[in-house]
């Protein structure tokens, strides 16, 4: 089902489309299902789910009205993969010490572990077990915001000690779990500027690598971007390592040669944008892919919507190449910094 065939169940509020799908308004931050009553929405604020836990948890709540989180879903498939989501939702909700495991989830469904990890991936993107600990990472950040001490909020997030949760920092947070929690406090992150014919190029790194490439045309406007997601951190202009990686990507941009420098990256995000990210770096220069044919490459043929989310997300521009990804209809769609320097990057790789 196509974005512009939910668009038209959403604006005729089709009954026989409830249970397929439901939809969020990023103005209103509730989400509904197609037949609610609810006055239209402005098509480019509405989000498209194909689960109600998805859109919770991208920070979306139930709509009083039409309680999308109560319809039963039609397809099967779906339908097992929110009895997932919900199984593992309880047992975060649970505190309990004891980690969840594939096992369990095959004997509360019923299912074989194989076709449940199947089919929860092929909807998803995901592995069952790659959801659990994206959704304790998420839970342990919104106890740590509610003024949890790490220890509390670890405990309370399902890992069952905050040495745990120490495990996987760099991968969940690109810093440590108590640096996280204090907005950023110890974190060390270095930018330089380079001018280059997309603008004004912000290139950001922590001692491990380049974790952002920012595209604008104000300085200020770029720095405070890269505030944003940690207010507390350290961060300064850069006159060491850091340079040099922005002079082999300046260097890259004016030589004709097609090969990305070699650079180390830092970045942080869930494990299914790292999937997506993975994803882009082999397709090649010149060479575009649509979302679904990426979902696709990935063994997620349903999940086009969530690659074009990560797409999106992506904070590495240029080196991790979301801008050779189109969508079906061949047009350009969403690029962070616009999509003139989309195509300004697509016809100049086309010359290269």
């Amino acid at each position: 089902m196509t974005n512009d065939t939910r668009l038209n169940a959403v604006m005729t509020r089709n009954k026989n489309e409830d249970g397929k799908f439901v939809y969020g308004v990023k103005t209103t931050g509730v989400y509904c299902r197609p037949s609610c009553s609810a006055r239209n929405p402005k098509p480019e604020n509405v989000r498209y789910f194909d689960l109600p836990e998805l859109a919770e948890a991208e920070g979306f709540r139930a709509c009083r009205r039409c309680r999308p989180d109560l319809v039963k879903i039609a397809d099967p498939g779906l339908s097992l993969t929110r009895q997932i989501c919900q199984l593992v939702e309880r047992h975060i909700g649970e505190s309990t010490n004891e980690k969840l495991s594939l096992g369990w989830l095959a004997s509360e469904t019923g299912y074989s572990e194989d076709h449940l990890s199947r089919s929860f991936k092929k909807i998803l993107g995901i592995s069952p077990m790659d959801y659990y600990d994206n959704r304790r990472t998420v839970a342990f950040k919104e106890n740590v915001k509610a003024g949890e001490t790490v220890t509390e909020a670890a405990y309370g997030a399902g890992f069952g000690s905050a040495s745990r949760l120490y495990e996987k920092a760099h991968a969940r947070f690109g810093m440590t779990p108590a640096s996280y929690a204090k907005g950023g406090v110890g974190a060390e992150i270095a930018y330089a500027f380079a001018e280059c014919f997309l603008g004004q190029m912000l290139v950001a790194g922590t001692r491990h690598g380049v974790c952002a490439i920012y595209f604008g045309d104000d300085k200020t406007e770029l720095i405070e971007e890269l505030e944003g997601e940690f207010p507390q951190a350290e961060i300064a202009a850069d006159i060491g390592q850091l340079a040099n990686w922005t002079r082999a990507i300046v260097d890259f941009l004016e030589e004709t040669s097609a090969a990305l420098p070699e650079i180390p990256l830092d970045m942080y995000g869930t494990a299914f944008q790292r999937r997506v990210w993975q994803a882009l770096l082999q397709i090649g220069p010149g060479d575009t892919k649509t979302y679904r044919e990426l979902a696709e490459d990935m063994g997620a043929p349903k999940s086009a919507r969530a690659v074009g989310r990560a797409c999106a997300t992506n904070p590495v521009s240029l080196i991790v190449p979301c801008h050779r990804v189109i969508g079906t209809d061949g047009k350009l769609h969403g690029y962070r910094w616009g999509l003139e320097r989309k195509e300004a990057l697509r016809s100049w790789e086309g010359a290269q």
